[in-house]
């Protein structure tokens, strides 16, 4: 059975690691005013948060259509049996039911929908490790076993400068919103059953940072072997330092950087930070 590895554009990984990998890609788009730019095609990040600077309002996302997916899929029917297909969380996109539905229409091609339940690298973390036992000739099955083994290490937890873009965008609950801002609070966020909702309540942005790394070392220092991602909102030299500064304390750790692109930069906005791991 030949088994080919889509995610969606917001799992953000490099144009050029998806060709070596072998993983195709759909995307989702943002929304300025008429101007619809599908992320990782049309619109870089650094041209995203700099038109985000410009604009009045606030950009709109959309995942693709039904149509676009069964387009995609009818491709890949041509040259495999079956796909592992690995997307954002279904807590704050479509874009996974719509997989599910286009894959109901498809013939010749078993669709595999894998409903991440998070976003940004962790999401392409999934993507990758299928990607790698797709090529190791694994069964569907096998390769989605891996993946729900993945999910119980995964960690992930973030922090935004602001709450109002994750409000708007109906992505965090209202009343918790309004309390950060009265507060100035800079609350560490994480998914939960599949939504953003805030894990601590903290005051600073350093000691929020600080939380989180606080986390992530003491899971380091149980001697696992992990893989690390730091991530930034339009801010590589934040995420450079805090990868450097644990690499400093675990030169053996499997660390790399990666950014919240245009879709979810939209909801958590400029300055966002985020650290994710799981045991390898």
């Amino acid at each position: 059975m030949k088994v080919v590895v889509m995610t969606d554009s917001t799992a953000y990984i490099p144009a050029e690691i998806r060709i070596e990998h072998g993983i195709h890609m759909v995307p989702l788009s943002v929304v300025f005013d008429d101007e619809t730019y599908e992320e990782e095609v049309d619109i870089t990040t650094e041209a995203f948060y700099q038109k985000v600077k410009e604009s009045k309002n606030l950009p709109k996302t959309s995942q693709p259509s039904i149509g676009q997916v069964t387009t995609k899929l009818e491709e890949l029917a041509e040259n495999y049996d079956a796909v592992i297909s690995v997307h954002l969380s279904s807590g704050i996109s479509g874009t996974y039911q719509a997989v599910v539905s286009a894959g109901e229409m498809v013939e010749g091609l078993e669709v595999y929908a894998y409903d991440s339940e998070i976003s940004a690298m962790p999401q392409g973390f999934y993507a990758l490790e299928a990607a790698k036992m797709a090529k190791e000739n694994k069964t569907p099955e096998e390769i989605i076993k891996r993946l729900d083994e993945m999910k119980q290490s995964l960690r992930a937890y973030f922090m935004v400068d602001d709450l109002t873009n994750l409000q708007r965008g109906g992505r965090l609950n209202g009343a918790q919103a309004l309390v950060g801002s009265l507060l100035q609070v800079k609350p560490v966020l994480h998914f939960s059953n599949k939504v953003i909702v805030p894990f601590e309540k903290i005051r600073t942005r350093k000691k929020a940072i600080n939380r989180i790394i606080g986390m992530l070392e003491e899971d380091a220092s149980k001697g696992e072997n992990l893989k690390v991602v730091f991530i930034h909102g339009n801010d590589e030299q934040a995420a450079v330092m805090l990868r450097d500064e644990f690499l400093k304390k675990y030169p053996a750790m499997d660390a790399v950087i990666s950014y919240f692109g245009p879709v979810i930069g939209t909801h958590l906005g400029e300055g966002a930070v985020g650290v994710s791991w799981y045991t390898k």
